[in-house]
């Protein structure tokens, strides 16, 4: 195969493109449609060592991080169908309460400020071992402290401050976005005006950066300044993990807008531009399908969800392949049409599986960036989490969605009622399509299918929602 051209100028970056893509090709079979298996007792050995006797010495410096490094342990075992005994999962509880602050959200560990991406992965990780009643967890989620704390974040922009005193970052809006969907803490003063932020950070790219860079009148009425709505520069870099984040809070946010003024201008998100750029992300032959986080960087595992995981998103408004029929037809724009009779997808679903299984399983456990770097929890999970997304086919469904909506109680003593419902039904109305999933080496590759929107398994998005929301969700 041939290497990636360097158009005759040799530079550092071309050096190390060059020395990667050979790496790369020595971890190809000789037989490509049949990889190395999937090593799943390795992989939950590494992550039962890490969980049970504690991180190596080198995880010192993600002190603040205690609840990721749980967070992707406890998702990790979930994507490969492994259960937890009763006692770790009370163990894992008490200690995710322990990091719950007194002022609302959840610190990066035991006394710590909250901030939003740890309270992400604390109450997804909850989601995952949790349940209702004394000690399960749930119930002992502050939601009201959590609700001001967020509030208490929120620019006069639509974005939110990540903590107190801290940047704006639109992985902070996606962690807050599915708190508050997992929790029922939903409300329009929450969400107004974050759509225009979300949208304003896509790129000349076509993919988003971390934040957009809002502009001010110079005269001051009220006391309040006047955002400027027409100055808003993209800049910034496009990067496979704020775009996840990105589209995923645009697709949250959809019910919020569907429920808008129909006469008001919405902001919207260049869909086209958007997948030429993820399409782009693949890497060729040589880099065995992997994906790239940013342009003319080296493929990485983890880039298999942040990057891998938006095609889902993107078919769920009828674009790059997929169920365009399900698509509500006033998200697509007239620039979208050409792709409405796309059927097959516009990525190599083979392609990123060969690449995980070859290239990013660690000879001993765990998965890792790429060869020859070490294995680690994150890529892991993210390594994990793209496989499924690689192998199952799961998008918004028609049929589930109408069961959700009939099942819906209404409450009279509720606020938000409209919104609540519309958010819950869309949360819920994923599902996998049958007959389409595509296992690479066989079903003992096959990993669980996880929610393209929150990275759970659809039975613990439900679990969750569900007792927060005080509704029966249908079977499936």
């Amino acid at each position: 195969m041939a290497q990636s051209p360097d158009d005759h100028y040799i530079t550092e970056t071309s050096e190390i493109q060059a020395e990667t893509e050979s790496i790369l090709i020595k971890h190809l079979p000789v037989d490509p449609d049949s990889p190395l298996p999937l090593q799943r007792a390795q992989h939950l050995q590494f992550l039962v060592r890490n969980l049970v006797q504690g991180f190596p010495s080198r995880y010192t410096s993600q002190d603040a991080s205690q609840p990721w490094l749980l967070y992707w342990t406890l998702q990790s075992f979930s994507v490969m169908g492994v259960g937890m005994d009763p006692d770790n999962k009370q163990r894992a509880i008490n200690t995710i309460l322990a990091w719950q602050h007194p002022d609302g959200g959840f610190g990066g560990g035991p006394g710590q400020a909250p901030h939003l991406l740890p309270t992400y992965a604390s109450v997804c990780a909850l989601a995952i071992v949790g349940h209702p009643g004394p000690g399960g967890g749930w119930d002992q989620i502050d939601r009201e402290k959590l609700y001001t704390f967020f509030m208490s974040l929120k620019q006069p922009d639509g974005s939110f401050l990540v903590s107190q005193g801290a940047e704006v970052d639109v992985r902070g809006t996606y962690c807050l976005l599915v708190t508050a969907y997992l929790l029922d803490i939903l409300t329009p003063e929450l969400l107004e005006g974050t759509p225009a932020f979300v949208a304003s950070c896509q790129t000349y790219e076509g993919g988003f950066s971390s934040a957009s860079q809002p502009y001010f009148c110079a005269s001051v009425d009220d006391g309040a300044p006047q955002l400027l709505d027409d100055i808003r520069p993209p800049l910034g870099e496009a990067h496979g993990g704020y775009t996840f984040c990105a589209l995923a809070s645009w697709i949250m946010l959809q019910p919020y807008l569907h429920l808008q003024d129909p006469a008001t201008q919405q902001p919207s998100v260049d869909y086209k531009r958007l997948l030429r750029w993820l399409v782009q992300m693949q890497g060729s032959e040589t880099e065995l399908g992997g994906f790239r986080g940013r342009t003319n960087k080296l493929v990485d595992g983890c880039y298999s969800w942040w990057v891998g995981g938006c095609f889902a998103l993107l078919a769920s408004q009828g674009v790059g392949g997929g169920h365009g029929q399900d698509a509500d037809p006033t998200m697509t724009t007239h620039e979208d049409e050409e792709w409405e009779d796309v059927d097959e997808p516009v990525w190599n679903k083979v392609a990123l599986q060969r690449y995980i299984l070859c290239a990013a399983q660690h000879p001993s456990a765990g998965l890792r960036d790429k060869p020859p770097k070490n294995a680690d929890s994150y890529h892991t999970l993210y390594c994990l989490a793209g496989l499924s997304a690689a192998q199952h086919n799961v998008y918004p469904s028609p049929a589930r969605r109408a069961q959700v909506d009939q099942a819906w109680q209404s409450s009279s003593d509720s606020p938000n009622q409209e919104l609540r419902k519309a958010s819950f039904v869309e949360a819920l109305c994923w599902s996998e399509e049958e007959g389409t999933a595509r296992v690479l080496g066989g079903q003992v590759n096959r990993v669980n299918a996880t929610h393209p929107v929150f990275n759970l398994t659809m039975t613990h998005t439900e679990g969750i929602m569900s007792h927060f929301y005080k509704q029966t969700v249908p079977k499936r």
